[in-house]
């Protein structure tokens, strides 16, 4: 079979290609799966490009044989040392069919599954059975294909928020799929959600899915529309998948201006509720540049937030509760949509990657191995 693998060579190169490889034998509790489909996310470009320099980016060979290669710049090959010489498979989830399952997990095969565990861009890939989740008859792989990444991390931060006690959330880069899907979320659970994109056509997009609170960061009163936002719903609490930039800090300054608006008494240290921003995507490379005047009181935090530590705080018993809704809300909430079907060796285009590499809200590609 063909794997797609990312792989960091001994002259600081980085080699992406197609290994021809045996397929896998699954043990007692697992499957096998021809994969169908599997999503390009942000977190798959991470392996996918690592620390490449696109400046440097050119193709060797062609077809199954192409390999795309990148420099590595001299300032960060120390940190991919762990890395070097070996080929990483990639691809975080997708979907397929069960053809062949161990003695544990018969009654899997024949049946269309989601599943996660890294190596997806393959056209079979083995996994625990209970990395999977069942998908109803008449489920279309491409349908389940991002069934883990997009809407299990759009849950978490709705538990995360009831866990720390904040009341509603703020989201970023909130016209993606996975905002999308939030913002449908939070419909369904009666939850306030203050949306931020930089287009006036996500502003549009995110009114047809019913969104209450939409703010353009792009917009000359950008500022002021958020902090009245924030006055409505009193959310204290944002995920942010820029990363980089100043919004973040302008994020938690107009936390501070709505939570002080409603003080009854003066403090030298700001309003006494607590504001977290979580960053948990890095779509802006920049550093973090926060205002030097600290508008944003003493009672503040910016940390990362990555969904599998925040699965394996949940316990078993919430992981379940939350791929059980994904399933059987597979065609609505957490339904998504993509820019481009590509076969594996169309991924080793530079035209292609050059597309979805971009990160672009709207340009979502799906890998289909079996093509």
């Amino acid at each position: 079979m063909l794997q797609l693998t990312s792989t960091i060579k001994e002259d600081a190169t980085l080699e992406i290609g197609l290994r021809d490889i045996e397929i896998p034998k699954p043990g007692a509790d697992d499957v096998l799966i021809e994969v169908k489909a599997s999503p390009i996310n942000p977190s798959d470009l991470g392996t996918l490009v690592g620390a490449g320099d696109l400046s440097s980016i050119r193709v060797e060979g062609d077809g199954t044989n192409s390999k795309v290669i990148m420099d590595i710049p001299k300032s960060v090959i120390w940190a991919m040392k762990p890395r070097i010489g070996k080929p990483l498979p990639v691809g975080n989830e997708g979907s397929g069919v069960v053809t062949d399952a161990g003695e544990n997990a018969k009654h899997l095969i024949g049946k269309v599954v989601s599943g996660v565990g890294g190596g997806m861009y393959a056209q079979y890939r083995v996994l625990p059975a209970m990395a999977c989740i069942e998908m109803a008859d008449g489920i279309d792989p491409k349908e389940c294909a991002s069934s883990f990444v997009n809407p299990l991390t759009a849950l978490g931060m709705v538990e995360t928020m009831k866990n720390e006690g904040h009341a509603a959330l703020i989201h970023t880069a909130a016209a993606s799929n996975l905002g999308q899907m939030l913002v449908k979320i939070c419909l369904a659970d009666g939850i306030p959600l203050i949306n931020i994109v930089r287009k006036s056509e996500q502003v549009e997009l995110l009114k047809s899915h019913g969104a209450k609170y939409i703010c353009n960061s792009s917009d000359d009163n950008f500022k002021e529309i958020l902090v009245e936002a924030i006055k409505a719903t009193n959310a204290t609490l944002a995920f942010d998948a820029t990363g980089g930039g100043e919004l973040s800090g302008r994020i938690l300054s107009s936390m501070e201006i709505a939570l002080r608006a409603n003080m009854k008494e003066y403090s030298p240290y700001g309003s006494t509720q607590h504001k977290q921003v979580y960053v948990y995507g890095a779509l802006d490379q920049s550093p973090i540049n926060l205002p030097n005047n600290r508008s944003f009181g003493m009672y503040w935090g910016i940390g990362g937030w990555l969904l599998t530590p925040f699965l394996e705080n949940a316990g078993i018993e919430k992981n379940i509760q939350l791929r059980q809704r994904v399933s059987s809300e597979i065609k609505t909430t957490f339904a998504s949509t993509y820019t481009k079907e590509i076969s594996l060796v169309e991924a080793l285009s530079l035209d292609e990657m050059m597309i979805y590499g971009s990160m672009a809200t709207g340009m979502k590609y799906l890998i289909n191995p079996s093509l």
